[in-house]
């Protein structure tokens, strides 16, 4: 029995903040942001919408799509670093609203790799019989701890949420391997102290060596080449990095995808709203040979190879 994923759903705030209007803020433009990381809006969430609002609302579209009902969720695992709370879990708040008395419930802290490592964690409790259905989330509501006078990271974040709904697949479908990892030798390059800080330079060179022999390791430990591969979804985080991981994969640029541009870095949530955008637009299918990929704080990296489809 291998574990897959059946469902796949999302939410984003109304709220639209342009480029342009960061520019009234920060000394920045509208061609510095796109030239550097790809971006030209991001949604931000208002003061009444929190974290596990996003999260809860994604969670219902992914239920809904999978014709799965709150009460069959035995696990919810919700990967995010902005939480309520430092306690209670915010997976625990869902679980509630959900109605999801089955459950049990669990926060993973592993920022934008955050949704990584819930699928891998999931896929494990799937394949060993412990839980037939499991719930996971990425969201981040990253506009309340960025500050919005730097420049530097004003420009990046965006707010949102995205859920799968991880079951037994069919066939030779589902989660075909993972790869994640660690480098805490880099921890200081993220961090949030009163406000998510950044040295950008660091990350960067991290990211653009990391994604690339990532996304190549789940291949080969699936049995699998950069050839088979139909299709990347990697961390939308900036669109040189993204560009690399393509690169190294010798994938068309039509095969990879690209949402950086309208929703920003949305840490844990980036990687699931990709796959929804994609998924709506057809250009993911059954059966085609998917890559994950995201890295985060840590510094933490994880990638997962699959064959779509329930």
């Amino acid at each position: 029995m291998r574990a897959g994923i059946w469902s796949i759903g999302s939410y984003v705030p109304e709220h639209v903040v342009t480029n342009e209007e960061l520019e009234k803020k920060v000394d920045t433009s509208d061609e510095w942001i796109q030239t550097r990381t790809g971006i030209k809006e991001r949604r931000i969430a208002s003061d009444d919408v929190d974290t596990s609002d996003m999260a809860y609302f994604s969670a219902v579209d992914a239920l809904k799509k999978a014709d799965v009902a709150a009460e069959d969720i035995e696990l919810i695992i919700v990967a995010t670093v902005t939480g309520e709370y430092r306690f209670p879990s915010v997976s625990a708040m869902i679980q509630d609203r959900l109605g999801a008395k089955k459950a049990a419930a669990m926060d993973v802290g592993a920022a934008c790799a955050g949704f990584m490592y819930g699928l891998a964690t999931a896929k494990q409790f799937v394949e060993n019989g412990a839980y037939e259905k499991v719930l996971v989330v990425g969201v981040e509501k990253l506009s309340k701890i960025v500050d919005w006078q730097d420049r530097n990271t004003a420009v990046l974040f965006g707010d949102g949420a995205g859920a799968a709904v991880v079951a037994p697949a069919s066939g030779d479908r589902g989660i075909l391997s993972f790869e994640l990892g660690s480098d805490g030798s880099g921890w200081p390059h993220i961090k949030q102290e009163k406000y998510l800080m950044m040295n950008g330079r660091e990350v960067f060179k991290f990211a653009v060596r990391q994604m690339g022999e990532s996304s190549i390791n789940a291949l080969e430990k699936a049995g699998l080449t950069k050839d088979d591969c139909d299709f990347l979804v990697p961390h939308q985080a900036n669109i040189r990095i993204m560009e690399a991981s393509r690169q190294r994969l010798d994938l068309p640029i039509e095969k990879m995808s690209k949402t950086v541009d309208r929703y920003g870095n949305t840490s844990s949530a980036s990687i699931p709203l990709s796959l929804m955008h994609d998924i709506d637009n057809g250009k993911i299918k059954d059966d085609d040979i998917v890559v994950l990929v995201g890295f985060g704080a840590g510094l933490v990296w994880g990638s997962m190879a699959i064959r779509w489809g329930k």
